[in-house]
C-alpha cells in the first residue's frame, strides 16, 4: 500500500469529533473510544495518536512526538493511514 499523498496532509490539525471521548479504561488496559452507541478498544499506538487529535497539534507535530515516545523514525505513512481510517469511521473531524 502507497502512503497518501503528504502535501495533503502537512497543515492538517486532526481533532476527535464531540461525539466521541477517548479515555484510559483500566479494565481493558487500554485507550477507548467511547460513543453513544458503544465502545471501540484501541490499540497503543491508535490510542496515542488520537489522544494528541485536539485540534491544536499539527499532524507534522504529532507524528515527531509519536517518533520520539516509541524511539522510532518514518512513522509518518503508518500515522497518515489511520488518521485517514480514524476519518472514515467518522472518529475525527
Amino acid at each position: 500500500m502507497n502512503a497518501p499523498n503528504t502535501d495533503h496532509y502537512a497543515s492538517l490539525r486532526p481533532r476527535l469529533r464531540s461525539l466521541f471521548r477517548l479515555q484510559w479504561e483500566v479494565a481493558q488496559d487500554a485507550y477507548v473510544l467511547l460513543y453513544p452507541e458503544g465502545m471501540v478498544k484501541l490499540n497503543p499506538s491508535a490510542g496515542e495518536i488520537l489522544k494528541r487529535c485536539d485540534g491544536t497539534r499539527e499532524l507534522d507535530d504529532i507524528i515527531d512526538e509519536l517518533e520520539d515516545l516509541f524511539s522510532a523514525s518514518n512513522l509518518a505513512a503508518d500515522v497518515y493511514r489511520f488518521i485517514d481510517h480514524a476519518r472514515q469511521r467518522g472518529w475525527l473531524d
